[in-house]
């Protein structure tokens, strides 16, 4: 069931306010692979060639274009009017994402600017608006994106075909843009963070101050009974405040946790007020729930979870990155929770933040992955640092989220087993990504090469359940760095030891049908029947292995050339999803 302050596509449920204005749709696009559209101040006019449909890249069906070829500078132009009732407003222009560096003009002024492919940004471009009744204004994105691979670019190829498991590149405008109207003083951001032990969530506010006697109202409700009210004089961009949970007044009202199995939101309304009226109004919400680590387990609000998850890359045939809906995403995370997975592990994407809203409401696990860069030198370690830093810090009010992956099978770091370098790297992201959020497991390396996890995970797509449970059965020669796995990779970087973490395989499977086209793990199945032995034989011999307390099957869609999924790419099942629920249920 949907938080009470839903709106439909609105592009930030975490952060709600109801005047909003949706810049999706048609725009003038422009290619400029000679790079000389700012000399001849295309900001001032674009003159747009084709006309493309926004947030979907040129190289996708979606957009209008279909063109797969890489350009690297490309235009987009569209005409602005604001709302009626909009004077005495600051105007928010909003993206969610936009690969790789965006550069912001509003009638032909420069506004400012975003680099980074998978982090959102806002600019306030109230300066640059005419707001005269009935004023057409004029905005132009300018968005360059290269093949260099110091930059976070995930499965993105970096060469003129697709290989191995890399696709078509995203290029430029790739999520929602939209505008907001907020008030001189307004709330730029608030950090909930919940305390399932002390029964208690504190929120840490970010404000924009334009005047003073300023007062800031926190109300927290749940089945629409609002049994929290409390308030603080805001007068300092940053303030903190911790609130109980537990009220006396309230009689049989009891704390709610969130889990898959109860997903249940503490929905939060923030009212600033000036005197007595109110001049900004958000609406969030929060799941009280707590991860922890004791004794080799993940703990779920303290009780050991084994994770039952699936590995998802995000992608569709007609739009790529790019989910063609909201409604393509429920219907993804539906059909994860039909086939009896708990959780998902996104794949070298940060996804949408309306699919992580729902993972909240409906209850699903979600371990997020950074996109990869593909070489290490001071460039790359700068680029990631940064943006990786904008990702945890919008994504950590999400309860879905219970695990944070920075790194995946030693990509960007691809000496680190040996490197002293790569390895302090690793070290430092591991512990800037703790400062930031102390309560969430980080996995630093997933696969294998682990420095500092808090999980060590392992991947391996062997075909044989037999295999797996005899090879992975001593424990201590496996983490203990005596014995090897797929294709001679250990667990621990060198001068790296186990230390009782938990331990789950986060790859396996991968089994693809023999279509004559695409490719998969291991050999691929000539029947249904060969597809469910292989499928229960290896699943349930990770089930089977005591220390193991959970794991990742790829994957669930076909993606491009990668043909082993549990859907084909139009979402079509391959396996009955009752038949896979069932194995991973047994």
């Amino acid at each position: 069931m949907a938080t009470e302050h839903y709106i439909k596509d609105y592009p930030r449920p975490q952060f709600v306010r109801e005047a909003w204005q949706n810049l999706s749709g048609e725009w003038d696009f422009r290619f400029d692979d000679d790079n000389k559209g700012e000399r001849e101040r295309w900001y001032q006019e674009l003159h747009g060639e084709l006309k493309i449909q926004v947030p979907f890249t040129y190289e996708t069906e979606a957009s209008g274009i279909g063109e797969t070829a890489f350009h690297p500078y490309v235009w987009y132009g569209r005409e602005l009017q604001l709302p009626e009732h909009h004077e005495g407003k600051r105007v928010l222009l909003n993206f969610q994402a936009v690969d790789y560096l965006a550069k912001v003009w509003v009638n032909g002024a420069y506004a400012g600017g975003h680099q980074g492919g998978y982090a959102a940004f806002s600019l306030d471009i109230t300066d640059y608006i005419d707001t005269a009744a009935g004023a057409v204004n004029r905005l132009v994105v300018k968005v360059e994106d290269s093949r260099s691979c110091t930059q976070p670019r995930g499965k993105q190829r970096w060469v003129d075909e697709n290989f191995e498991c890399f696709y078509v590149q995203t290029t430029g405008i790739w999520q929602s843009v939209w505008m907001e109207y907020v008030s001189p003083s307004y709330l730029k951001s608030v950090k909930i963070t919940p305390d399932l032990d002390n029964r208690s969530v504190r929120f840490e506010y970010q404000t924009q101050l334009a005047a003073d006697n300023l007062r800031l109202e926190t109300r927290i409700s749940t089945g629409q009974k609002t049994f929290k009210q409390v308030s603080l004089q805001a007068d300092r961009a940053w303030l903190q405040l911790e609130v109980e949970l537990t009220h006396e007044a309230n009689g049989p009202w009891k704390l709610q946790s969130w889990s898959p199995a109860a997903p249940s939101l503490y929905e939060v309304e923030f009212i600033l007020y000036n005197g007595n009226t109110v001049i900004d109004q958000v609406y969030s919400y929060f799941g009280l729930r707590k991860i922890s680590i004791e004794q080799g387990k993940v703990l779920l609000n303290n009780t050991p979870v084994y994770q039952r998850l699936i590995l998802d890359q995000g992608y569709w045939p007609e739009s790529h990155l790019t989910p063609p809906s909201e409604e393509a995403l429920i219907a993804d995370i539906d059909a994860i929770l039909a086939m009896g997975y708990n959780g998902v592990r996104k794949h070298m994407k940060i996804e949408d933040a309306r699919f992580l809203y729902w993972c909240d409401v409906k209850g699903l696990l979600v371990w997020s992955e950074m996109a990869a860069a593909f070489e290490f030198n001071d460039s790359a370690v700068e680029n990631f640092t940064k943006e990786w830093t904008e990702i945890v810090r919008q994504q950590y009010n999400h309860p879905s989220i219970i695990t944070w992956v920075p790194f995946n099978e030693s990509w960007g770091i691809p000496q680190v087993y040996t490197n002293k370098l790569q390895q302090k790297f690793t070290e430092g992201i591991y512990h800037l990504t703790k400062a930031l959020d102390p309560h969430r497991p980080v996995i630093v390396n997933d696969g294998w090469e682990h420095t500092v996890s808090d999980i060590i995970t392992l991947h391996d797509y062997v075909e044989s359940g037999e295999y797996l449970l005899k090879h992975y059965a001593d424990a201590g020669s496996i983490l203990g760095g005596g014995v090897s796995f797929n294709n001679w990779k250990y667990a621990m970087a060198q001068g790296y030891e186990y230390n009782g973490q938990p331990v789950m395989v986060s790859e396996f499977g991968g089994i693809a049908f023999n279509t004559g086209a695409g490719w998969g793990y291991g050999e691929q199945v000539g029947s249904e029947e060969a597809f469910i032995e292989r499928f229960r034989s290896i699943t349930q011999a990770i089930k089977d292995t005591p220390y193991i307390c959970g794991y990742c099957y790829t994957q669930i869609t076909d993606v491009q050339q990668e043909v082993n999924g549990l859907l084909t790419e139009s979402r079509e099942p391959k396996i009955p999803l009752e038949v896979i629920r069932k194995v991973n249920l047994s």
